[in-house]
């Protein structure tokens, strides 16, 4: 093994650790919201604007982290986000309440940072890995999410509480291991630009606020139509900053590269559903039969298992998805993983009574997350030139955390229209959830038929030859 090899492996190594770190983030409050927000007085809908909460800092912190680490180091801008989801953790495990919840599960946000970071070390460090690094760190990335998941609910079983300390060790192995990564040798150059940051932040708050509220505040009520007008204004405002600006925050001319805008429109419509409904998806199968009329009363380490069902689902979606595009092309491989993701919250409708049931609509749903994840990531790494390899990963990583933020909103606001008839959502919230989830999965499939067949500038160079079996 050369030593070339030797430190391309060591890095892949380093970067797992972070990644590892990044799943467990995701996955190990899942199972935990529906116990815990019981004890500290947190109804389904507010478990549900806590994921809202945080797929909107997800939407935020990504254009925030990416420009940072173009201007000032990808290495010391992952290990600011490193710590502030460090900090987060450890606030929500010391502290747990609705308060240090919102605060914390914000602050975890900066783990939408990690992959455009990550990107930007791994092309200029070890190009030659590219494209099988990409692959193993999404399959690290969604396996961790289910065993996350799966250690949180089994340390809450005896104590609720016990299971919120699994992120804290994980996040602390991440920190020692963004300390021993090496800094990309990619130029860096630019300003901030705080006057995008300011309208961007501020529209995408407004929008996500009028879709999760309109339906309690009344949809042509004074408040829903002034945040509408203030997300309206704020993001035409921000788009026309960007195009003047020598130094834009997020390059919405990279959206030229068709390809490009492609790619990222698949990742909203699938991102919408497969993960904007995960926060739900917990509370349903929480939810007690007896006393709400719907759900599976599941305890959190059965929660967690059903999760860590959907994760390995997920990694078979993300395994099998290059040897289809190898087979079929890349166009069809998008579209069959929008029809994969529609298919599963159809079966959710329909079935949804018994575990089993349950269970094999949820297992179609992970096999659609794996195969879009896996797709999308390569796909918007391959399609630009090697300057642009974060900015572009930044960009679908923005279309990924706004798709889960305006599912998420779309579907509290489909919950708080259909009430239960005590506390909490009717049976109704969940049928229309699902149906929407699936029509706009239906939707991305459509959009990934647009993909046009043709090879991506500096893919050879950065990522190989198609034929490495590694992405489509």
């Amino acid at each position: 093994m050369t030593g070339a090899m030797r430190r391309g492996r060591g890095l892949l190594a380093c970067m797992a650790v972070i990644v590892v770190c990044s799943g467990v983030v995701q996955g190990y409050l899942t199972p935990l919201l529906p116990v815990v927000g019981r004890r500290v007085g947190i109804s389904g809908v507010g478990q549900n604007d806590l994921y809202l909460l945080s797929q909107l800092a997800f939407a935020a912190l990504t254009p925030l982290l990416s420009r940072w680490g173009d201007i000032h180091g990808h290495r010391r801008l992952l290990r600011i986000a490193v710590a502030m989801v460090a900090g987060g953790s450890l606030l929500i495990a010391a502290a747990p309440g609705t308060a240090t919840l919102a605060v914390g599960m914000v602050s975890q946000g900066a783990v939408v940072g990690f992959f455009p970071l990550l990107a930007g070390i791994l092309r200029s460090r070890a190009p030659e890995h590219g494209r099988t690094g990409m692959s193993v760190l999404v399959g690290a990335l969604l396996l961790s999410i289910g065993v996350g998941g799966l250690v949180a609910g089994s340390l809450s079983e005896e104590h609720a509480f016990a299971g919120l300390w699994t992120a804290v060790p994980f996040a602390l192995l991440a920190l020692a291991a963004a300390v021993a990564l090496p800094d990309s040798t990619a130029p860096r150059a630019g300003r901030f630009n705080t006057p995008a940051a300011v309208l961007l932040t501020v529209g995408l708050a407004a929008l996500v606020l009028v879709l999760a509220q309109g339906g309690t505040w009344r949809w042509a009520s004074a408040r829903s139509m002034a945040a509408l007008a203030v997300a309206v204004v704020s993001l035409t405002a921000w788009v026309g900053v960007e195009r003047r600006s020598a130094h834009p925050l997020v390059d919405v001319g990279l959206l030229r590269n068709p390809r490009l805008a492609v790619v990222s429109a698949h990742t909203f419509c699938a991102a919408f559903g497969t993960i904007g409904f995960l926060g739900a998806n917990a509370v349903f199968l929480g939810a007690d039969p007896d006393g709400d009329g719907y759900g599976l009363g599941l305890g959190s380490q059965a929660i967690a298992l059903v999760s860590l069902a959907m994760v390995v689902a997920g990694c078979a979606g993300s395994a099998a998805t290059p040897r289809l595009a190898r087979l079929v092309g890349d166009r069809t491989a998008l579209a069959a993983g929008g029809c994969v993701g529609a298919a599963g919250f159809l079966l959710l409708v329909f079935l949804h009574r018994t575990l089993p049931e349950y269970l094999l609509g949820a297992l179609v749903v992970g096999v659609a997350t794996g195969m879009f994840e896996a797709a999308t990531r390569t796909l918007s790494a391959e399609v630009v030139e090697e300057a642009e390899t974060a900015l572009s990963v930044g960009l679908n990583e923005l279309a990924l955390s706004l798709g889960a933020a305006i599912g998420a909103a779309v579907i509290g606001a489909l919950f708080a229209a259909h009430p239960a008839t005590g506390r909490g959502v009717g049976p109704a919230g969940y049928l229309w959830s699902w149906s929407v989830c699936a029509t706009v999965a239906l939707a991305g499939a459509a959009v990934g038929l647009l993909l046009r067949e043709t090879a991506a500038p500096g893919r050879a160079q950065a990522f190989g030859p198609a034929a490495s079996g590694e992405a489509a």
